[in-house]
């Protein structure tokens, strides 16, 4: 029986008659024990049989006395408690009861992130959109600590400086929060703390093993390396030893992610591999900054997710290791609700001949299909539905959305010169856009052709049918370097509207 143990054993002994009493509050369950504190599940009461659950972190009876840790600790509280945002832990007290300091904190119900990781396991690598989506939440979080300031206006320059996955938390509604500034860096702080390297190592900045001044920019890298791991399912700096883990984050040597998981597109890639730059410089200037960033790649490469999304996977996670535990084959996987978006580029595209009265065409339309299949299997393309010179062809972007858009507007320049050459008239529609694919049907759920961009591809290929050419949208036209015709501005929904563009 290890330290850890032996503490658990004498709480057993202490519970057995019931809850703790510790000040206004009665300690519940034991959540965790670190080298300087321990942190408990706790309940408060108020008038009127007024209860409240929430955590008690506690400095542990052998620190009482350590007046820097002290210190701190109610550096901690100081820090936290300005920090009122919807993706940052609350701090609601700071006290102290029989010579031990306390803090009464937000109770997530959840797990953390690394615990997250290690049950999820058994269900292959963790969904990109999901682990973009969680790392957009912890950046709001920075975003609003860095640039806190004090009641006369003056910056805090907060810095977290503990930014790992321990110290995410996800609770079982879809929240994602940050927690524990037990560390972090301010300006009201004595500057003989800041010289002090504390941290996870795995997790610090070059310049942070390095004893260098800290900034934002720390917490940006230590960010990405949370990033990399949930995306690789790798550990991006950890080693044998304490000394070669500091080697590792001193280089600052980043794998291609690619290298492990080939979906990962070209631009995230480049994305996450700015945000563990060497050097601060080369990083994102600031948590809003990388935000921005990331958010507009999970919007171009279709990587959408929720609250709700985070909340289905972590149940199906939950249920997933139970049944492991139990020697039981694992659940299958969840429902089309809870199947996390996939990127998607759709084309429709359709053969008619022209009138009589302008020309006869110059081959048949089982020659033209023919052509048009062999253009879109040199493309990539997956023909989903298939008439007589109609196609509904579909690009999982399995690889980013970017390459997807390549190919198909590529394929439906080939497809408008070959419709043309035969003597045809196209109608052809290009809309990127995401869809749920489940893995037994490799299709969208029941609906799914009159749903999102495969309804919006139909819609442009009847608008084109007069015209001959195909109509795209904005993103596809993107990738056309001027080789396209703006027709106008289309109101989809409320305030919302897409700009259609012709292929030249």
């Amino acid at each position: 029986m290890n330290e850890g143990d032996a503490d658990d054993a004498v709480l057993e002994d202490d519970l057995s008659a019931g809850p703790v009493v510790f000040g206004g509050y009665h300690l519940l369950e034991k959540i965790a024990t670190g080298g300087m504190a321990e942190v408990w599940r706790a309940r408060a009461y108020g008038m009127a049989g007024f209860e409240k659950i929430l955590v008690i972190k506690k400095v542990l009876p052998t620190l009482a006395e350590d007046s820097d840790f002290i210190s701190l600790f109610i550096d901690e509280a100081r820090i936290a408690v300005q920090l009122h945002h919807v993706n940052i832990v609350q701090v609601f007290d700071l006290g102290e009861i029989d010579g031990q300091y306390y803090m009464a904190m937000e109770h997530v119900n959840g797990l953390d992130l690394a615990r997250l990781l290690h049950r999820a396991r058994n269900l292959g690598t963790f969904p990109i959109p999901l682990a973009l989506f969680i790392v957009a939440e912890v950046l709001k979080a920075l975003s609003f600590a860095h640039d806190r300031v004090g009641e006369s206006g003056e910056p805090l320059r907060i810095v977290h400086c503990d930014i790992s996955p321990q110290n995410v938390l996800i609770s079982y509604a879809g929240e994602v929060k940050l927690t524990d500034f037990g560390i972090s860096r301010a300006a009201f702080q004595a500057e003989s703390l800041h010289k002090v390297v504390r941290g996870k190592y795995a997790y610090m900045s070059p310049e942070q093993v390095e004893g260098r001044p800290l900034d934002r920019q720390t917490d940006l890298f230590s960010l990405g390396i949370v990033l990399y791991e949930m995306l690789t399912g790798q550990r991006l700096f950890k080693a044998r030893s304490r000394e070669l883990t500091l080697e590792r984050v001193k280089r600052a040597e980043v794998p291609s992610p690619r290298a492990w998981r080939p979906e990962i597109s070209e631009d995230l890639e480049a994305l996450l591999l700015r945000a563990l730059a060497r050097r601060p410089a080369d990083r994102f200037k600031g948590a809003q900054d990388f935000h921005d960033a990331l958010t507009s790649l999970m919007v171009r490469e279709g990587h959408r997710a929720t609250n709700n999304d985070i909340a289905a996977y972590l149940k199906v996670v939950i249920e997933s290791a139970q049944a492991v535990a139990r020697g039981e084959a694992p659940p299958p996987p969840p429902d089309a609700r809870a199947v996390p978006p996939t990127a998607v580029v759709v084309l429709a595209v359709e053969a008619a001949p022209p009138p009589r009265s302008l020309a006869a065409p110059r081959a048949s339309l089982p020659a033209l299909s023919a052509e048009w299949l062999s253009i879109i299997d040199d493309a990539g393309g997956e023909i989903w539905e298939r008439g007589e010179a109609a196609m509904l062809v579909v690009w999982v972007a399995r690889g980013g959305l970017r390459m997807s858009i390549s190919r198909a507007v590529q394929a439906a320049v080939a497809l408008q010169r070959a419709t043309q050459s035969a003597g045809y008239r196209l109608s052809a529609g290009l809309a990127p856009g995401v869809a749920r694919i489940q893995a037994d049907s490799r299709r969208p759920g029941e609906g799914w052709e009159l749903a999102g961009p495969f309804y919006l591809a139909r819609w442009m290929m009847n608008l084109s049918a007069h015209r001959g050419r195909a109509l795209l949208t904005e993103v596809g036209a993107q990738h056309m370097q001027g080789r396209t015709t703006l027709l106008g501005r289309i109101p989809i929904q409320g305030s919302r509207y897409i700009n259609l563009y012709e292929l030249g």
